[in-house]
């Protein structure tokens, strides 16, 4: 009877293991993407005056592998590379950031990315300044006018998040390019009609242009990542598999080929 409890317990705990990880969604999902860019634009399209210049967010695939690098290290702290633009993104020249964590049934994206938004409340534009003692910066990036690229990952951390709580969490983190929070300014250049600053097509008091919103690929993965290390080992396993042993054996066959051609008086057995 043990037994069969012990073997129903580690059911349990692989299924609910398995449940909280497959439930986060990987950089590529569309889906994913979808919801991210969502709930960027409404919060960037509904800002209060209105957004003279506020650019229309996409997606940027180089600015999820960073996001996904760093939510992997599961410490609730910003990125100390982002001080060194070239380790966080091959073509930016400036990338800012925010996380977010809690618990697995917590996460989604609406939820996370409202947190953020939420702190609309604290934040004053007139004199460009939070409320005392609370916090807005994560919304003002948010709605930058300038950041016009945006990459998100979400990463179960089965031991905990560092400086937030050692039971399983999720790290939830975007990345954005050009970065927000920049020189004290304020997020963006308000005026009486939403877009009147635009070069491009206005689409929901939003800036458009086809060129800056198109999509790039990259061939690139930050070598701080830790799981590329480990990938990086991975592979060397698999080229010494697929190349150096096939090699060995060859050369083993034509040496013992050799051997018998010279000396075909001379057996080899166990």
């Amino acid at each position: 009877m043990g037994s069969r409890v012990d073997k129903i317990l580690w059911a349990w705990i692989i299924l609910d293991s398995w449940v909280c990880s497959t439930d986060l969604p990987e950089i590529r999902n569309q889906k994913f993407i979808d919801e991210c860019l969502r709930e960027h634009n409404k919060a960037r399209s509904s800002v209060n005056p209105p957004a003279t210049d506020m650019l229309y967010m996409t997606w940027d695939e180089g600015l999820a592998v960073t996001a996904r690098a760093w939510a992997r290290h599961c410490l609730f702290d910003h990125n100390p590379r982002l001080r060194e633009v070239r380790l966080v993104h091959p073509n930016f020249s400036s990338v800012g950031e925010n996380i977010w964590t809690g618990h697995p049934p917590l996460f989604d994206v609406t939820t996370a990315i409202g947190r953020w938004v939420g702190e609309k409340k604290d934040y004053n534009y007139e004199k460009n300044t939070c409320t005392a003692n609370e916090m807005c910066g994560h919304y003002t990036q948010v709605v930058w006018g300038s950041s016009y690229k945006v990459g998100c990952a979400a990463h179960l951390c089965p031991g905990g998040v560092r400086n937030f709580d050692s039971r399983k969490a999720v790290m939830f983190v975007c990345n954005y390019a050009t970065a927000g929070n920049m020189n004290g300014n304020r997020p963006y250049v308000s005026g009486r009609e939403a877009c009147s600053g635009c070069t491009g097509t206005c689409d929901n008091r939003l800036c458009r242009d086809k060129e800056r919103d198109s999509q790039k690929s990259y061939n690139w993965t930050p070598d701080w990542d830790p799981d590329g290390v480990s990938q990086q080992a991975a592979d060397f396993h698999y080229v010494i598999i697929l190349v150096v042993r096939p090699i060995g054996l060859i050369f083993t066959f034509i040496t013992a080929y050799g051997v018998h051609w010279y000396y075909p008086n001379i057996f080899c057995y166990e």
